[in-house]
């Protein structure tokens, strides 16, 4: 007997659609490893259709008032609410992630950006109109920038959807929104819950490959391309972005500092910094995976640590106990062992280092320390279950190892002395600077980073003013 797969379709201009060509591709869930869906693997044709709803649908949105385009965003993130038990059901089967965190962690904070996105859309600033000539009025205007295509990642696909279509769609932009095609369920699901709500074409979701999000991105309708995924993909979109001009919106990897000095209390830091490391499985670009500890503590915090490790839980979605599922496909568990299998001889598995398992995706929470400025594990993005510690001697050196990467999005300080945090949270180089704490958002407080981390903002007034375009009206008084 063999149990029917779910069949995922595409949503352009207000109505569920195959592939153009027929073509799909397999869905599977982490926790087993086996194909529980198909989903549509778009191509120019797909793309051209989405491109052409949302065009055609962007005049009237435009020039929606400010109140209409809160009254709908509201109505969206009730029936997100309303809804909340399917979307979480779907976000499960795309991840493998714990339903009762999923249900605590993610539903409730997007429903609050929504509302945020809803509250912003009135919100609009600028200079003052006035005479800065004599005999002439300039005033200014806040525009939406067209349609915008959008690329969200496999890590937060319900979360990172609604960073995305919230702030567009508030502003009076259109939106084709790509989900991955490791992910696509939960945001198909969206698609349905907001066709209901928003004109046709306002909204519109292409599933696909890679391939489909390169030409969502070369595609000359759109203004804007905004894409949340590795660094290596953001540079091919701006690449491709620049043959026509297109704003850009990049926000990659990160390689998160944790910087604890001797001051610090140990068992609070422990805690928080091991749930900020591996929630999520540790893929999330902002974990707490780097942590960089005062030499005078550094073995006293690495035993600790490790045995946090060892008291932590990954395991089935079902199970209240865990604090994450599996990583989220067979390529990304190749990654972080493959991390893991090359370390340097110097470096020192404390904690984990293996595969939990032999079906599905899962793995140990990890501890690694005795590691160096140079190290591949030090330098680059595991995006897994994997922490690692270095020791400093003084702040200076902190400070040096903590900016010595090439990404620069999140970053935290532990200590209790408040010149030194407020010393630190000034010289490191990232877009976030937690002090003794690390990963809480707020959806009025930006997000984003620097260097190779990408450059726009999500969240808050300054992710929603990058969905706009200034023009300067200037008007003879004579």
């Amino acid at each position: 007997m063999t149990t029917e797969l779910r069949r995922l379709r595409n949503y352009i201009n207000g109505e569920f659609r195959d592939a153009a060509d027929g073509r799909t591709i397999d869905v599977v869930d982490p926790t087993t490893g086996e194909v529980y869906a198909t989903s549509p693997l778009s191509g120019q044709a797909d793309v051209d259709a989405a491109m052409e709803a949302a065009s055609a649908a962007f005049p009237a949105w435009r020039d929606s008032t400010p109140a209409e385009r809160q009254k709908v965003l509201l109505k969206i993130a009730d029936a997100f609410e309303e809804r909340a038990e399917e979307l979480i059901a779907a976000e499960v089967q795309n991840t493998g992630k714990p339903i009762a965190l999923t249900a605590s962690e993610e539903i409730p904070p997007m429903v609050d950006q929504i509302r945020f996105f809803a509250g912003a859309a009135r919100l609009l600033e600028g200079r003052s109109a006035g005479e800065y000539m004599e005999g002439m009025t300039s005033i200014i205007r806040r525009e939406p920038v067209g349609v915008c295509a959008q690329v969200a990642p496999w890590n937060y696909p319900m979360m990172m959807a609604v960073w995305k279509f919230a702030p567009a769609l508030a502003a009076g932009n259109t939106v084709v929104l790509k989900p991955s095609d490791t992910t696509p369920a939960s945001t198909v699901l969206m698609a349905e819950i907001i066709g209901q709500i928003v004109p046709k074409g306002v909204f519109n979701v292409v599933c696909g490959d890679r391939e489909t999000g390169k030409a969502m991105v070369e595609h000359p309708t759109p203004a804007m391309a905004s894409i949340t995924g590795s660094v290596r993909a953001g540079m091919q979109v701006a690449e491709s972005a620049a043959k026509d001009v297109k704003r850009v919106h990049l926000e990659l990897g990160g390689k998160a500092p944790v910087v604890v000095f001797e001051d610090t209390d140990i068992e609070k830091a422990v805690e928080d910094i091991s749930v900020a490391g591996f929630f999520n499985a540790g893929q999330d670009c902002t974990a707490a995976t780097r942590v960089l500890v005062h030499e005078s503590i550094h073995d006293e915090f690495v035993a600790a640590l490790a045995k946090a490790a060892s008291e932590t839980k990954t395991g089935q979605p079902d199970d209240e106990d865990v604090l994450y599922g599996p990583l989220n496909n067979a390529n990304q568990l190749k990654q972080v062992s493959g991390f893991i299998d090359r370390l340097p001889a110097h470096a020192k598995v404390e904690a984990g280092g293996r595969r939990v398992g032999d079906k599905g995706y899962f793995y140990a929470p990890t501890v690694v320390s005795g590691l160096r400025q140079d190290d591949e594990i030090v330098q680059n993005e595991v995006f897994g279950p994997v922490i690692t510690v270095q020791s400093f001697t003084d702040e200076a050196q902190a400070l040096e190892y903590a900016n010595g990467v090439e990404y620069a999005l999140a970053s935290s300080v532990w200590t209790k002395d408040h010149a030194r945090a407020m010393r630190m949270s000034k010289a490191l180089d990232f877009g976030c600077v937690w002090i003794n704490t690390h990963i809480p958002l707020v959806a009025e407080m930006p997000h984003g980073g620097f260097k190779k981390s990408g450059y726009g903002k999500d969240l808050s007034a300054y992710g929603f003013e990058d969905y706009t375009r200034i023009k300067h009206v200037m008007t003879s008084l004579g």
